[in-house]
């Protein structure tokens, strides 16, 4: 029954779908996303702070030479 289809035709059918029953929630579903990838840009930001001030907060151990 599928043998002629191809895996771009499945994205345009699935596209076609989410034109036609999920066009209103389409708006209120970019804007979900946009607001999580803002808010996870943030942490990823809060944590690279993070860790560059613990680096230089806590003073490197002095290692023994070996001669």
């Amino acid at each position: 029954m599928f043998r002629g289809l191809e895996g771009w035709h499945f994205i345009f059918i699935v596209l076609v779908v989410l034109v036609i029953w999920g066009a209103p929630k389409l708006p209120g579903f970019a804007k979900s996303l946009g607001q999580s990838m803002r808010i996870f840009r943030k942490e990823m930001k809060q944590l690279g702070d993070e860790r560059a001030e613990d680096k230089k907060a806590t003073p490197e151990k002095e290692q023994p030479k070996d001669d």
